[in-house]
């Protein structure tokens, strides 16, 4: 799956009609009933990006590509889950194969729609999962220290990883994060890390479900949740899925004028994606011609030769340099000929790292 943010959550929450909002199709389906989704749904998803639209004011292009994200709609989670309560373990397998977890918060009462806990309360709800992904991680990790401890009696390196791994596991066994483990960044727990997989190791995303009034002034359910996401130094994005679902099917323009009139500035969905696609490191560089303006997916810190390869391999194997002018620049002085006249092509070479929002042309022979 790679590279792709999972939505998680408890039964009826929401996740489900979220998921239908922001992949603008009805694929997944929504239902107020506990476990409706039981395969996990993906889905690639346009990250929306107005710096295409503005170099297409100025090229013209035949089409507009965007960068995609890959969303994973996985079923909802209950207690026990890791011990295989509902359907448990194969959720917790699915949300192991994605790298950001979104996790869908229901902050609003409505007595047609079913919560499987009997009541609203974000903070029990976020703990359940939470207790879910330490203790699925806790039976990995203990597996992984049996196996540990038989190959520590020949072995250096893995006595030396026994002791740091029982340090996580205590830690875990305290009701933490891994991802909070003040020592996250340690060669032996990238190691350990490669292997598992740690559920709790990912990056989280609050996404806060609300109703139309929720949505100009936090309510209290979201003003808990949000000191909460401070303290484990988390993300909120505050959405209502049922309108984000009404948004469907309008334009860009009937769109915006919805959100307008609930005095919205931006869609929950668009700001999740957007966050979601920094949250696992990536970032855009753009080519701009008269066939097609077109963003192109690169990891941060992605070299020019790199990058060259994501449009074809065969331009990394015989670059010779890359012409970039930066968006700006190329917005200031109205394209690429009035660009490169005021000197603000530059020419790179194979130690250039690439910047968000450049425009680039390789020069490559094979």
């Amino acid at each position: 799956m790679g590279l792709a943010i999972g939505l998680v959550g408890l039964p009826n929450v929401g996740k489900s009609t979220t998921f239908n909002a922001l992949t603008k199709a009805q694929n997944a389906e929504a239902a107020n009933y506990p476990f409706c989704t039981i395969e996990p749904n993906k889905a690639v998803v346009p990250v929306p990006d107005e710096r295409l639209i503005e170099l297409s004011k100025i090229v013209n292009p035949q089409r507009i590509q965007y960068s995609t994200l890959d969303f994973v709609d996985i079923a909802g989670l209950v207690k026990g889950a890791s011990k295989g309560e509902g359907l448990g373990n194969k959720f917790l397998s699915n949300i192991r194969e994605t790298e950001v977890i979104l996790q869908i918060v229901r902050c609003f009462e409505d007595e047609n729609i079913v919560h499987t806990e009997g009541n609203i309360d974000p903070l029990r709800d976020i703990e359940i999962i939470e207790t879910e992904l330490i203790l699925a991680d806790i039976e990995a990790l203990s597996n992984k220290i049996t196996r540990l401890q038989k190959q520590a009696k020949s072995d250096k390196t893995a006595k030396a990883m026994v002791a740091y791994a029982e340090e996580l596991m205590e830690f875990l066994a305290d009701g933490n994060l891994a991802r909070s483990f003040n020592d996250n960044t340690n060669e032996l727990f990238i190691e350990l890390n490669k292997d598992l997989r740690l559920l709790t190791s990912k990056e989280m995303i609050y996404g806060v479900n609300v109703d139309e009034d929720g949505l100009l002034e936090d309510n209290e359910f979201v003003k808990t949740v949000k000191q909460h996401a401070k303290e484990v130094d988390c993300e909120v994005i505050k959405l209502c899925a049922k309108i984000e679902e009404e948004l469907v099917g309008l334009d860009d323009d009937e769109a915006q004028e919805f959100l307008d009139d609930l005095g919205v500035k931006e869609s929950g969905l668009a700001q999740i994606i957007r966050k979601g696609f920094d949250k696992l490191g990536l970032m855009s560089y753009f080519t701009a011609g008269v066939k097609e303006v077109r963003s192109w997916t690169i990891t941060k810190e992605t070299t020019a030769p790199k990058a060259a390869a994501v449009i074809h391999n065969d331009f990394e194997k015989g670059f010779i340099r890359a012409e970039v002018i930066s968006y700006d620049d190329f917005i200031t002085y109205g394209g690429e000929a009035k660009a490169k006249e005021a000197g603000k092509m530059r020419l790179e070479g194979k130690e250039y790292i690439v910047q968000d929002g450049d425009v680039m042309h390789f020069r490559f022979n094979v």
